[in-house]
């Protein structure tokens, strides 16, 4: 069976930071690329950053600068690590992992950006 189990999501101030990671199991974790969307109230769900299986990492416009995402294939994890949150960056936070035409995802973490 397999599980995508995000954590580390929570209430910070503007201008704080949080680390979001993503336990993988049931997958032969270190050849899927891996990425973290989000999905804030009333608005479709957005890239924010993936990782392929080879290290290649990509991010949406609006977290540049911002947010670091890395993984550790010793321990099927995805991580995100956002600094300097803005209350725009409140959202659910998802993990996704995919490899061909398969995907899968997680259940999502409450990212809220407020003081």
């Amino acid at each position: 069976q397999v599980q995508l189990v995000e954590s580390g999501g929570g209430l910070v101030q503007p201008g704080g930071s949080l680390r979001l990671s993503c336990a993988a199991s049931g997958i032969m974790f270190s050849i899927y690329a891996m990425g973290w969307y989000r999905q804030a109230p009333g608005k479709q769900r957005e890239l924010v950053a993936t990782i392929t299986s080879g290290g290649r990492i990509n991010y949406a416009d609006s977290v540049k600068g911002r947010f670091t995402i890395s993984r550790d294939n010793a321990k099927n994890t995805v991580y995100l690590q956002m600094n300097n949150l803005k209350p725009e960056d409140t959202a659910v936070y998802y993990c996704n992992a995919g490899v061909s035409a398969i995907t899968y995802w997680g259940k999502g973490t409450l990212v809220t950006v407020s003081s």
